[in-house]
């Protein structure tokens, strides 16, 4: 009987951001593809060292030895590399004990028609293109900036932060703030107040992450090991609408920060996040400094 990946939170992440191939990426670049192989055949028994959504990675499979019967991460490997390319990856897989078993090595081609049929939830790459493409198939997905300097740091908790509008709610009102300004934004949201919100590319991965978080919360002794924030520009009066929304969603959020325009930098490097997830490539180059960023680009 065929392994069924429907009841997991799948991860898809390229070899390129779970770990530093920054280097081989340069020679790809710079001298082609033989170059690149023989590289790779060369050091093929050099382990990589960790990458962008390493930390990350790492944090979501240990939760799968944290109940003795129940299995709540699987993560994929999706590489343009090919078969011949890839053993690197696989030795280093191995050296950091990931529990890491299935692959998708597509040489050269694009990595989104697979994405349905490993039931990705989530897809994480530094590759622009890769990540657009997944984006327009519907698949939550992020471009990683580089990892700040503490984003191997060892917590105790999966910690996730996102934001509101375009990732786990959709862009309506986003849209309604970027063409009518924040008058016309607040008005929509006040008469609004009690019509929930449509989902966001994000809303997927957050409700997966609450029924996690619900098993461990009914499970006696247990601590619970997800914690998420919702950090968002939004202030009042157009909180409401947030609220009401989680209510409907029956999703309960440990920490939510109406910023009111503030930068959000300073309350991230508080809560300390594994990622944090924005559409706005401003408000991620001003976090990407202290905490691991991921921006979630526009479906085109």
């Amino acid at each position: 009987m065929p392994v069924s990946l429907d009841n997991l939170l799948v991860i898809g992440i390229s070899s390129r951001a779970l770990f530093d191939l920054e280097t081989e990426e340069i020679i790809f670049r710079a001298q082609g593809l033989d170059a690149y192989r023989r590289h790779q055949f060369d050091n093929e028994n050099e382990i990589l060292k960790r990458g962008a959504g390493f930390a990350l990675v790492r944090a979501l499979l240990k939760l799968n030895v944290l109940t003795d019967n129940k299995r709540f991460v699987e993560v994929v490997i999706m590489s343009r590399n090919s078969s011949e390319t890839s053993m690197r990856i696989f030795n280093s897989i191995q050296h950091y004990g990931l529990d890491i078993t299935r692959a998708v090595l597509s040489g050269g081609a694009s990595l989104a028609p697979y994405l349905a049929a490993f039931n990705v939830s989530l897809f994480l790459s530094l590759h622009e293109e890769d990540v657009q493409a997944a984006v327009n198939s519907g698949v939550a997905s992020a471009l990683l900036y580089q990892k700040p300097e503490n984003a191997l740091e060892e917590l105790g908790q999966i910690r996730i932060a996102f934001d509101g509008d375009a990732v786990i709610f959709s862009d309506e009102s986003e849209r309604i703030f970027q063409e009518q300004g924040i008058e016309a934004f607040e008005k929509h949201e006040r008469e609004n107040a009690n019509r929930p919100l449509p989902d966001g590319p994000f809303a997927r991965l957050l409700k997966a992450l609450s029924y996690i978080q619900n098993n461990f919360k009914n499970a006696e002794g247990r601590a619970v090991p997800i914690r998420t924030a919702l950090v968002t520009a939004r202030s009042s009066p157009a909180h409401e609408r947030v609220i009401r929304t989680l209510r409907v969603w029956d999703v309960a959020i440990d920490e939510t920060f109406f910023m009111g325009g503030v930068a959000k930098s300073d309350v991230l490097a508080a809560f300390k996040p594994h990622i944090f997830f924005d559409d706005q490539p401003g408000h991620c180059s001003r976090a990407a400094p202290f905490v691991q960023t991921g921006l979630v680009p526009i479906r085109k």
